[in-house]
């Protein structure tokens, strides 16, 4: 006994030991931090000097004095002096009606458990008093105050939310990135003096326990400095051991290197993924930052969030939801519904979620409206077959479990056991009473727990 505790004791010191080259092979050999892939749901918030225009999207300076967008150039035309420029968006943004406790409870309530706030998008103005962004950050000018710490101290204080941050790697109309861009990322003097300087700085004063890099497909990793980064964050920096980041480091980096996988925006396979990957999506359809002009048809309905959930979760992601906070710092009360409701079906149907994982079947071989999640139970692994459209007739017919002589199923929220029969072609045939209105566990999807089967 003796001798195997010891064993014990060198493998964990061993582990625990572990030094991390700047290179992808040592990087990508780090697990993930289990927290991550327990949570499955994360909130993400985009708010910037984008959301005083707040109008077609958090791309606005670009599509105005870039890609010169004919709605967005029009609608400059009509509303503001010719001489008008972005900058002078940003003493508008004012957060006047800022209350980061507020914004804590709602994302308490929402059921998520891990935050990432956007911190730097493609603009480069800060939302944090950076030394590397002077008089383009939000202590600055604008709301006079540190966004990003004022959030992370209100979340942490009343949540049990993991706080994260964003940041965008470009920046595009700073003078270097041009440079640099201009000489075909032969320099990087953007990198050295603007880019990197931030993320440490974010690093060493928030301690956030995710790092989501963006901005970063013109140019490859080398040129970004990406692997020296990481290197020093899983090595030496205070969130060494708890933090996880995405795989945006570079053009040539997206679903193949860093800790989880974004992929695209609004990833969604649709099938299992081995490698933990995240579908980040956005309540607006059309946008990630607030637009005043939105309409409802252009925001997901809860049955289509809930859907997209739980088919993100069955096939191995997470759902990172993104709302746009206002410029005078509220969100608006339709997203918080919608994030609230969201935390109203995941107090009923949380168990078939939080620290699932996949099972050998995503969606169910005959109903195509029946995902799966597994856990492990007492007598094995427990399956849970979430259904999001209840069956006309009294009875679901499902082809994927093969049920055995200890087989129970059970609806989540709902007391009692359900009755069923095992198909002859395979599979079961659950019987559905007829549930009183005032006794249906939810609205939107509904999950039953099958323990004891086959297969």
């Amino acid at each position: 006994m003796a001798r195997w505790i010891l064993l014990s004791l060198v493998l964990v010191a061993g582990c625990a030991g572990v030094k991390y080259q700047n290179n992808w092979k040592s990087l990508d050999a780090r697990p993930l931090p289990s927290w991550y892939d327990e949570s499955k749901v994360g909130i993400f918030l985009h708010w910037g000097v984008f959301s005083v225009p707040s109008y077609s999207s958090e791309w606005f300076w670009e599509q105005w004095k870039m890609a010169k967008q004919y709605n967005v150039v029009l609608f400059m035309m009509e509303n503001y002096r010719p001489d008008f420029t972005y900058a002078d968006f940003a003493p508008q943004f004012k957060a006047e009606f800022y209350s980061p406790e507020r914004w804590a409870d709602i994302f308490k309530a929402s059921g998520a458990k891990y935050l990432v706030l956007v911190t730097k998008h493609h603009e480069g103005f800060t939302n944090w008093p950076s030394n590397y962004s002077f008089n383009w950050n939000a202590k600055d000018v604008g709301p006079n105050r540190d966004l990003v710490g004022d959030l992370a101290a209100a979340v942490r204080k009343s949540t049990d939310l993991h706080f994260g941050i964003y940041h965008s790697l470009l920046e595009w109309f700073h003078p270097l990135y041009l440079q640099d861009k201009k000489n075909n990322w032969t320099t990087n003097n953007f990198v050295m003096s603007k880019a990197m300087p931030e993320l440490y700085e974010l690093v060493k004063a928030y301690k956030p326990e995710v790092v989501w890099s963006d901005g970063d497909w013109e140019a490859p990793d080398w040129y970004w400095n990406s692997t020296d980064f990481l290197a020093w964050l899983y090595n030496e920096s205070p969130v060494k051991d708890s933090v996880v980041v995405n795989d945006r480091w570079g053009s040539n980096t997206r679903c193949k290197h860093g800790g989880f996988w974004n992929c695209n925006d609004k990833y969604n396979p649709g099938k299992k993924v081995t490698h933990k990957w995240e579908n980040c999506m956005s309540i607006d359809k059309g946008s990630w930052g607030f637009r005043r002009d939105a309409d409802i048809a252009q925001l997901y309905s809860m049955e289509e969030l809930i859907s997209l959930l739980v088919e993100t979760v069955s096939c191995g992601g997470n759902l990172l939801v993104n709302v746009g906070p206002t410029s005078y710092g509220v969100i608006a009360p339709i997203y918080e519904e919608r994030l609230r409701q969201m935390g109203q079906w995941l107090d009923v149907n949380g168990e078939g979620i939080y620290g699932t994982t996949t099972w050998q079947y995503q969606n169910d071989t005959i109903n195509s409206d029946v995902w799966y999640t597994a856990k492990k139970g007492a007598a094995g692994l427990d399956a849970y077959a979430i259904l999001l459209k209840w069956p006309m007739s009294s009875q679901l017919v499902l082809g994927a479990p093969i049920p055995s002589a200890d087989t129970n199923i059970t609806l989540l929220g709902y007391k009692g056991e359900f009755e069923y029969t095992k198909n002859p072609q395979g599979g079961i045939t659950i019987t559905l009473p007829n549930i009183p209105f005032n006794r249906i566990p939810c609205q939107w999807g509904w999950t039953f727990k099958i323990v004891g089967l086959a297969n």
